[in-house]
């Protein structure tokens, strides 16, 4: 049997990824941080371990706002890739916009539901979490705690 290996790029094709073996985790987020990163009423991210994923192509761009948290994208067409938080050890998260099969990833709860737009509705019966859907380390502490003051 042949690991699963999944592919992704942006929308201009520069930049490529593969993800070799299972995603360890997919969850709807309705977090307003992430919500104005990408653009979009809420977005479902993918969880790898770092080390399962390879990028062709172009190398993705980088931006942090917050500290510990680095998002990626394309520098020739803004798409959004994915981030990695430092209170998520060895985690990557992809957004599955990037995905070149989005279908393939079926989201297993929502985080940040006390943030969800009150007009978005889901007729699913996936848990409901106030906040994140994973562990974080404590001695790093939370994203809105470590936002860069850039006024």
């Amino acid at each position: 049997m042949r690991d699963r290996i999944e592919k992704g790029s942006c929308f201009c094709g520069k930049v490529m990824a593969e993800a070799h073996g299972e995603p360890f985790w997919v969850n709807y987020d309705h977090d307003d941080d992430c919500r104005k990163a990408l653009g979009s009423p809420l977005t479902i991210w993918i969880g790898y371990k770092q080390e399962q994923i390879r990028f062709g192509g172009q190398a993705p761009k980088t931006f942090s706002k917050t500290s510990g948290v680095v998002r990626s994208f394309c520098a020739e067409c803004g798409s959004s890739i994915g981030y990695v938080d430092e209170g998520l050890a060895n985690e990557y998260w992809l957004t599955v916009g990037f995905m070149d099969h989005p279908e393939r990833f079926k989201p297993a709860v929502h985080a940040f539901w006390s943030m969800k737009l009150p007009w978005v509705e889901f007729a699913d019966d996936l848990p409901r979490l106030w906040r994140y859907s994973r562990p974080r380390d404590p001695a790093i502490g939370d994203p809105s705690s470590r936002m860069k003051d850039d006024r």
